[in-house]
């Protein structure tokens, strides 16, 4: 008998051809590329939460569709996704390292085709480790010979966890070609304020999001480290449970917001008065949620103390491996002038985040969505050199980083899931009202805002020389990522986290595996030391590190696991 498989049936576009063998013109390409990532979250939902490495196997001259079907999985997922098609051409295999095709698999022609039944074959599929394979087919190759015992569905199971059946309609050539049809403008929400939707004044920022606050979104930390390693799920489908901190830890961030809290307002002024020289005399701070958010409510502040200025202020989500909120972006160009945009967040570890924005802004006007949006981003504080605006590119400590939503505005991380967020919905957050009487979010802006005076000179003076100098990005931070990387063994530099910000993150929602810290490191570090002796985390301290310090995640954690010591650790 056959083996079990799982059928689907996908809604290609209507009126659009399955690639270039029937002719694909830019109307064809107008109306594909919006519907692909909608196309692609079915094929997740299929999937299920299991497979992170998935083949999606054309059929014979069905190349394209197949191909972009695939691309769109890999951008909506995360998974490990390939690509190849099957063929009626024989070809020689040998289980060589050193040779192309390494193994085939042999099946009846399924399709009826005009010069007769006879073998097919698709080669390096059998052994090649796949959790999945995504077969896709047109309608007309959907045949009782595919199903049948021997058929190309039987042949591929024994060689992985799960088949998928992907049929898309048959395209029938002549068909007259679709006309751009005047597009229906998206009726997208107005922004979420304060204090309905987060502790902050609701002319402080506009948040494009949706509120999931009714959605059961937290799992415990370490099942959720195990689902994102294993590849099992995206970090941005589930929410850490909040931290709550200690006396201790509360007392130890009021402490340092005392501290830093000059510093802080010299950067603030810093990247703002930047801004403002090099954008223009009225941009829209957009800043990336959440992180990004209390910095673009200070630079508010400060261009509103010093300048008179009421800038307008929003918040989007960015997710990485996964871009930008593309309706946000459609939002924000309906109500203001692209060019004006200025993206803030609040720093840089490797630039990760950087190179996330520039790809999502490139592939949003590919799509289609307006153009003239700057990928540039402002930040506090920029320690890897990732970026030419920013207020300063020391790694201290910004107090900001060392809680989650109760320094801003009782909002939890972006969540962007396919049976939560459809493709016509902002991503989504939470608000954790429940948390308002630990918040601190409206503390630390005003403690902040209220240095803005006596460093005032200071700004005027560094502003001056910044923007005289070569602020030309020298991605020092991502080098030195991958050099950490490979010395301790990681090999994958998302599981580095450089920076006082990124290293306060890992130990807050993370499984982390040690911390490197640059030895003789001061006060900054007061806040990591105690959440890595509470959590049973080491320090190693270093010397030549760029970094104040950097927190790493083994790649391979497991639960129960033990030390050296034969302690039992929390990453092996």
């Amino acid at each position: 008998h056959p083996r079990p498989h799982t059928r689907l049936d996908l809604p290609w576009p209507a009126g659009v051809p399955d690639g270039g063998r029937h002719g694909f013109t830019e109307a064809h390409r107008a109306l594909l590329e919006p519907a692909l990532p909608a196309l692609a979250d079915r094929i997740a939902q299929a999937l299920g939460d299991g497979p992170c490495r998935v083949l999606v196997l054309g059929f014979e001259e069905l190349m394209y569709a197949p191909l972009r079907l695939a691309t769109a999985l890999e951008d909506r997922t995360g998974a490990e996704v390939r690509y190849s098609t099957t063929t009626r051409s024989p070809v020689l295999a040998v289980d060589d390292p050193g040779y192309a095709i390494r193994t085939r698999l042999v099946f009846p022609a399924h399709d009826d085709p005009a010069d007769g039944p006879g073998e097919r074959y698709a080669y390096n599929v059998a052994g090649a480790g796949f959790d999945a394979v995504v077969l896709v087919v047109d309608s007309a190759a959907d045949t009782p010979a595919l199903h049948a015992p021997g058929g190309l569905l039987d042949r591929l199971a024994p060689h992985t966890e799960q088949v998928l059946l992907a049929v898309i309609p048959s395209y029938v050539p002549g068909a007259p070609a679709p006309e751009r049809q005047e597009e229906v403008p998206m009726q997208l929400p107005e922004p979420l304020r304060g204090p309905a939707f987060s502790s902050y004044a609701p002319d402080e920022v506009g948040w494009l999001l949706q509120d999931l606050s009714d959605t059961r979104l937290e799992a415990p930390t370490e099942e959720r480290e195990e689902a994102i390693q294993s590849g099992g799920a995206h970090y941005a489908e589930s929410l850490p449970v909040e931290y709550q901190p200690s006396a201790a830890y509360q007392e130890l961030f009021k402490s340092a917001l005392a501290l830093s809290a000059a510093r802080i307002a010299r950067a603030v002024g810093t990247v703002t008065e930047t801004v403002l020289a090099e954008r223009g005399p009225r941009p829209v701070l957009v800043s990336l949620a959440r992180a990004g958010t209390p910095v673009g409510v200070l630079m508010r502040r400060w261009a509103q103390a010093r300048h008179g200025l009421d800038l307008p202020h929003y918040a989007v989500s960015i997710v990485r491996g996964r871009g930008i909120d593309a309706n946000a972006l459609r939002w924000l160009a309906e109500h203001h002038d692209p060019a004006d945009v200025v993206f803030v967040d609040g720093w840089t570890g490797k630039g990760a985040i950087t190179r996330e924005l520039a790809a999502a802004v490139a592939e949003f006007e590919k799509a289609g969505g307006v153009a003239g949006f700057n990928p540039e981003i402002a930040v506090l504080a920029d320690p890897g050199g990732c970026v030419r605006t920013y207020g300063t590119r020391e790694d201290f400590l910004i107090p900001s980083a060392c809680l989650n939503s109760t320094v801003s505005g009782l909002i939890s991380r972006t969540v962007l899931r396919a049976d939560l967020v459809g493709p016509d919905d902002f991503h989504g957050a939470k608000f954790y009202r429940e948390l308002a009487g630990a918040d601190v979010s409206g503390l630390f802006l005003d403690t902040v805002a209220a240095r803005f005076d006596e460093v005032a000179d200071a700004v005027d003076t560094e502003v001056k020389e910044l923007l005289a100098a070569d602020r030309a990005p020298t991605w020092e931070g991502w080098a030195a990522v991958e050099r950490i990387s490979e010395e301790y063994g990681i090999h994958d530099v998302n599981l580095v986290k450089p920076g006082v910000g990124e290293t306060t993150r890992v130990l807050l929602r993370r499984v982390p595996w040690k911390i490197l810290a640059r030895r003789g490191a001061g006060p900054d570090l007061d806040h990591i030391r105690l959440l890595a002796e509470q959590r049973g985390v080491p320090v190693e301290e270093v010397d030549s590190l760029p970094y104040t310090c950097v927190g790493l995640i083994h790649p391979k954690y497991t639960r129960g696991a033990t030390g050296a010591d034969g302690k039992a650790v929390e990453s092996a």
